[in-house]
């Protein structure tokens, strides 16, 4: 008995984090990834250095509690403000993997950014071994829009596996990821399929279709909401403008505040 209830207060305990924050209120390190400014490591590291002020005074404290929109952030004596939003598209190829950087020396995404002046991070993942449609933002609000299942923004993917794959099987792979899998051609030696989600799982395809007793041997994702790969070649990124964005997810239910409410962008 006495065990049960202590199992229970333990699953019951809350993050001590967000006991002591206060409403509005968040984390420094955090404060500074949400304006667009730094991931979370790099804004723990400037905080650590000291190069951080708020409202005129020094911190290292990357977990010292502010409030965004009224805190006055300087990083370097400069005021740290909220920049032009961006998102591109990027073709990620294939063997690339979706972060900074990588232990294994892989190379990441950020490689395929040349010419790239903002600090964008990725919406969502794509594995190392797919391709296609990779959006990246310094939007962080429209990346949790968008990235949030209630809001069903469909993911299309083009996907080859080995061996002929039955509208049966096909049927029962709709069941599992609670989304649409058509058969474009198949033979003895191959299938391909196109897949549409609406949420974006890790290895949610491979897994489904590794259960059916198929191996994916091609996954590339050819478009997100209303947004389309096209003919962009791997490894080569493009802007989307503003237009753009409330044009490909609008038909998708409420935009972000920040779409709706700054037409100058």
């Amino acid at each position: 008995m006495g065990s049960a209830v202590r199992q229970s207060q333990a699953r019951a305990e809350p993050d001590p984090l967000q006991v002591t924050m206060k409403k509005g209120r968040v984390p420094l390190e955090r404060a500074l990834s949400k304006l667009g400014l730094a991931s979370r490591t790099e804004a723990r590291a400037l905080v650590r250095e000291g190069r951080v002020a708020v409202d005129g005074r020094p911190v290292t404290d990357p977990l010292f509690e502010v409030v965004p929109e009224r805190a006055r952030i300087e990083i370097d004596g400069h005021r740290a403000e909220r920049p032009r939003p961006v998102t591109i598209l990027l073709h990620k190829p294939r063997g690339v993997v979706t972060t900074r950087s990588d232990p294994e020396g892989r190379p990441t995404v950020y490689g395929c950014l040349e010419g790239l002046e903002a600090h964008v991070v990725p919406v969502g993942r794509l594995d190392a071994a797919t391709s296609g449609l990779l959006l990246l933002t310094n939007d962080t609000r429209f990346a949790d829009w968008i990235t949030d299942p209630r809001n069903e923004v469909p993911r299309v993917y083009l996907v080859t596996v080995r061996g002929e794959l039955s509208d049966d099987k096909a049927r029962e792979g709709e069941r599992q990821v609670a989304g649409s899998v058509t058969v474009r051609k198949r033979s003895k030696r191959e299938t391909h399929l196109v897949i549409e989600l609406t949420e974006g799982k890790n290895r949610e395809i491979r897994r489904m279709l590794a259960a059916l007793g198929h191996e994916v041997t091609k996954l590339k994702r050819v478009s997100f909401g209303g947004l389309e790969l096209g003919e962009l070649p791997p490894g080569e990124w493009r802007e989307v403008t503003i237009e753009e964005l409330r044009a490909a997810f609008e038909r998708f239910g409420a935009l972000p505040e920040r779409l709706r409410a700054f037409p100058e962008w």
